[in-house]
């Protein structure tokens, strides 16, 4: 029994000494970036109401989520993802606000995936968002805020790739596909199941113009050239204006002078069905997973009582680590401590210099001697 107390259940880990260190100074990092983009900070609670992240509102899928009981009997879970609480608060404080509100936080979130996976169910993000501004400048502030965030924790070698919600909606819109067709569809075409995305549309009788044109967005990635290529099968004025706004928003990133960490993949659909829009991950060699995941949700303050634009993103503080790790990159190194022993004989003088060395921001700890 006692054996099994000292075990964490699977999926969380322990995390201590340098370790812990570095990741702490990784975050501190990062979070001084967003705050000099002008985010302030907030804390939105560990858990709240089943509601907030129901299927409704196309968060995380109900079987992948922590649920719990409060004493009143109400439906209770552990955040599973910090923007619907974001949108949650936005609403409920700012709902009279007309000027763009940005907002950064830190926590973790929980997620109750199959251990099969190997990947952790609880971690640590770290984002932002910016509610009330619809602009495709807002779009470029938040990519850049990725890039400058990652450099300044130390990560180099890595890609925003960038899709675009509203192209592929766009075309299911102009090939009458139902909103469970469509979200089928997504799924397929976000595992890469070209063929069951294929046959799919065939059982719908999908007429084959559509079916190449929705079959062909898994081809369109890479620099902004394949934008043009995209542009193409954009017929009807939906998918048209998604391109168009890529195509400034390729512009804005180039002022903000981070294009070259950028790529497009019109094929990437998240499985949140909320993003409505410009949607973005950063990938990094030596992780799976992508390490930053954002887009653009313009109705999700809407199921809270406020319309108003939002963009915002989430940077898998576990994940980021792991890269850094794996890639070698200089994580800022914890000050060593510095240990002075004493006995009863010279323990007020060493106290004195250990009260000294603290004064001057030095970490020091009193060991008796042995």
């Amino acid at each position: 029994m006692v054996k099994r107390l000292i075990h964490t259940p699977e999926g969380v880990r322990d995390i201590y000494g340098k370790e812990y260190a570095g990741k702490l100074a990784v975050e501190d990092l990062i979070h001084n970036q967003l705050n000099l983009f002008g985010y302030q900070d907030i804390q939105t609670p560990a858990f709240e109401f089943f509601d907030v992240f129901s299927n409704e509102i196309g968060t995380t899928p109900s079987n992948e989520l922590y649920k719990f009981f409060d004493k009143e009997g109400n439906t209770l879970v552990l955040r599973p993802d910090f923007t619907p609480s974001m949108a949650r608060c936005a609403a409920k404080y700012f709902m009279d606000e007309n000027v763009p509100i940005r907002f950064c936080y830190a926590g973790n979130t929980f997620t109750n995936t199959s251990s099969l996976q190997g990947k952790l169910k609880e971690v640590t993000q770290m984002g932002a968002e910016l509610i009330g501004d619809g602009s495709v400048e807002a779009d470029g502030e938040m990519i850049a805020l990725v890039v400058e965030s990652l450099l300044s924790a130390g990560l180099t070698d890595f890609q925003v790739s960038i899709g675009q919600m509203e192209y592929f909606k766009g075309i299911c819109a102009q090939a009458g596909l139902d909103e469970q067709t469509e979200n089928e569809l997504r799924e397929l075409i976000s595992g890469k199941n070209i063929f069951g995305a294929e046959e799919l549309l065939e059982g719908k009788g999908v007429a084959d113009a559509y079916c190449q044109a929705l079959l062909k967005v898994t081809d369109y990635f890479g620099t902004v050239e394949v934008l043009k290529e995209a542009e193409k099968f954009a017929l009807n004025s939906r998918s048209r204006l998604a391109i168009d706004r890529l195509f400034k928003l390729y512009q804005v990133l180039c002022m903000y002078g981070v294009e070259k960490y950028v790529s497009f993949d019109l094929g990437m659909l998240s499985k949140y069905h909320y993003y409505t829009g410009v949607i973005f991950k950063v990938y990094t060699y030596g992780v799976g997973e992508p390490i930053v995941k954002g887009g653009r949700y313009d109705h999700l303050l809407g199921y809270f009582g406020k319309e108003s634009p939002a963009i915002g993103f989430a940077v898998v503080i576990d994940d980021l680590m792991l890269a850094l790790g794996r890639q070698k990159a200089g994580i800022k190194a914890a000050e060593e401590i510095i240990y002075l022993t004493y006995n009863p004989d010279n323990y007020e003088s060493r106290l004195s210099e250990a009260k000294g060395l603290r004064k001057n921001g030095r970490k020091v700890s009193l060991i008796p001697e042995k």
